[in-house]
């Protein structure tokens, strides 16, 4: 049932829902005032129903991510490049996209943003953006720890005028933040002249990325005006970058405090009543139990990034066994009512490998690293509170990192690489691919060597004419990959047991080699068998292990593979994959006897 709620009511809506997520991070004396002013803002945005969507994904929803510039040609800006292979290659296969910040900045490739309601020149306009929206579900980032130290708040707090000047975080340089979770070896706190003297500001990132200060109710007023502008333009995702960090409080590790899940869901309410069809998603990069925080009590994060899934499948490909991948999985909770995981393994960042603490046993670890840098990869470092470090994560093209195991480079890149693809496909939550997975593109060494940061190493910007010359020959990676994507993408789409909410089960075959589990449609009328083979050798599997219905047909999906006697081995070449279900269409099967 809809209910709609009256102009004459919405204010007591309005207060009743966000009241007490301010009080729990403000003083007493600015919540009349807040609650006013978050009425006034959300006036012309209201929805006509304040209900909860609980269909914002289905089986059908796949998403890219990318940066505007990934593509780029010398006769268009690169935002209008991105929507022609969005219409020309890739519109099968998604149906949405993670613009990464298009924003005006100075560094970290868009994410020290200087303004964040400006569509970067370069990339193109806010028409463009709105295109895309258009025609795909829309994901923004908002960059909300931080901003460019080139940003006119900024500059505002160099020259102590308002409002920038109340922004930031100056604390003395002899205060002891030993305690203070890093994810980078550079200093916390960054020297700065400014009309008052030499000031030290907090920087959790770098020196160039300067955290603002919620403490101070005008920065959540600033973003919450950023988000509701980015609603108006389409967007449908609203993506929190490096939210964990959000909150400061010296003597604690300033990671994951109260206030932070607080903002968090005063933010979901926000965008649940200017469209309940917007989700939030969190992005904290951290060890999984931290990360599953943030689901809160089913209202803070509509979704958020399975961080595990990256190392762990990696490790499991390379290692080829799926103990690890299969211990994890089994303890991973369904998704919240209302929630989902947002699947994917590789990104514009590293592979994480924060979120295996633990999981992996330290000869695995230490393999894995070893061969990712035979590969080509780097491995980047963070800062201890005792001033040491440790990895934080993998500089690698998920493409390369597929060249090989442990026991060196082989001939079954391809195989394996859509094999890990396959996977992150079949899980439970809703899958994301990164273009250069998309595309297998390779290592970037020399773009890596000119910027001199280890991400570059998978940032690789494509020359338009040359990405359409190697996707038409049909005997490159790229058009391989692609292609064999598509299909198994488009397949996937069809299958109510790939809800990102559908039931989920481990399966245990007694071949460590095998990576198997269970889905099963919300309205129960369709069970796949996902089954995959981690290994450089081909593998059998007991169908009987299966539990197959007997009065049921089953086929393999990816292969059309009629499956005649529940009884029989079914037999996986290295690195195959299977959908073993009940439910296809007969048009699709291939008998083999």
């Amino acid at each position: 049932m809809t209910v709609t709620t009256q102009p004459a009511d919405r204010y007591h809506d309005v207060a009743r829902r966000i009241r007490p997520l301010l009080e729990a991070v403000y003083l007493e004396n600015q919540i009349d005032s807040l609650v006013d002013r978050l009425y006034q803002l959300l006036e012309e945005h209201f929805a006509a129903s304040v209900d909860e969507n609980l269909q914002k994904w289905s089986e059908d929803n796949v998403l890219l991510i990318t940066y505007g510039d990934t593509i780029y040609t010398p006769d268009e800006k690169p935002l209008s490049t991105l929507k022609h292979i969005l219409d020309g290659y890739l519109k099968s296969a998604v149906t949405g996209v993670h613009i990464l910040p298009f924003c005006p900045y100075s560094s970290d490739d868009g994410f020290a943003v200087k303004d964040y309601l400006s569509v970067s020149p370069e990339l193109g306009t806010w028409d463009d953006v709105r295109a895309i929206a258009q025609d795909y579900d829309l994901m923004v980032d908002l960059v909300l720890n931080h901003i460019s130290s080139q940003s006119e708040w900024f500059q505002q707090f160099k020259a102590g005028q308002k409002p920038g000047c109340d922004y930031f975080i100056a604390v003395s340089p002899e205060t002891d933040v030993s305690q203070v979770v890093r994810p980078r070896s550079s200093p916390l706190l960054v020297k700065v002249d400014t009309a008052k003297g030499e000031q030290y500001v907090w920087a959790t990132f770098s020196d160039d990325q300067i955290d603002l200060n919620f403490e101070n109710p005008e920065v959540l007023i600033e973003f919450i005006k950023i988000i509701l502008f980015y609603v108006a333009v389409g967007a449908k995702y609203i993506r929190l970058d490096a939210v964990g960090f959000l909150w400061k409080r010296l003597g604690t590790p300033c990671i994951h405090l109260p206030e932070t899940h607080a903002i968090i869901r005063l933010l979901r309410e926000i965008l649940q009543m200017a469209n309940p069809d917007v989700a939030l998603i969190t992005e904290t990069n951290v060890p999984n139990r931290e990360n599953l925080s943030y689901f809160g009590n089913r209202n803070e994060a509509h979704m958020i990034y399975n961080f595990s899934l990256p190392p762990l499948l990696l490790n499991a490909l390379m290692q080829g066994r799926s103990d690890h991948l299969k211990t994890w999985m089994m303890s991973m909770p369904p998704a919240p009512i209302g929630c989902a995981y947002f699947n994917f393994t590789a990104s514009h960042d590293g592979i994480g490998l924060r979120p295996a603490e633990g999981l992996l046993s330290d000869d695995e670890y230490q393999a894995l690293l070893d061969t990712m840098q035979r590969f080509g990869g780097k491995i980047s470092m963070r800062r201890h509170p005792d001033g040491s470090e440790s990895p934080y994560e993998i500089n690698i093209s998920l493409f390369d990192a597929m060249k090989g195991t442990v026991k060196g480079q082989d001939r079954w890149q391809v195989e394996r690489f859509l094999c890990s693809q396959t996977i992150m496909l079949s899980l439970e939550g809703v899958p994301a691919f990164y273009i250069h997975s998309l595309l297998a593109t390779t290592n970037d060494l020399d773009k890596m060597e000119r910027t001199g940061h280890n991400r570059s190493i998978n940032r690789h910007q494509w020359d338009y004419d040359k990405l359409v010359a190697a996707l038409e020959d049909a005997a490159s990676p790229q058009a391989m990959v692609l292609k064999e994507l598509c299909r198994r993408i488009q397949i996937r789409r069809r299958q109510g047991a790939f809800h990102p909410n559908a039931t989920q089960y481990t399966l245990h075959p007694m071949n460590k080699a095998l990576f198997a589990f269970w889905r099963q449609s919300i309205i129960r009328d369709q069970s796949i068998f996902s089954i995959h083979n981690l290994s450089d050798r081909t593998q059998q599997l007991a169908l009987s292990n299966l539990n197959l219905v007997i009065t049921d047909p089953w086929c393999d999906l990816l292969s059309g593979q009629l499956i005649h006697n529940i009884y029989d081995k079914f037999v996986l070449k290295p690195y195959q994959s299977a959908w073993i279900t009940n439910k296809f269409d007969p048009s699709d099967v291939r008998d083999v006897q």
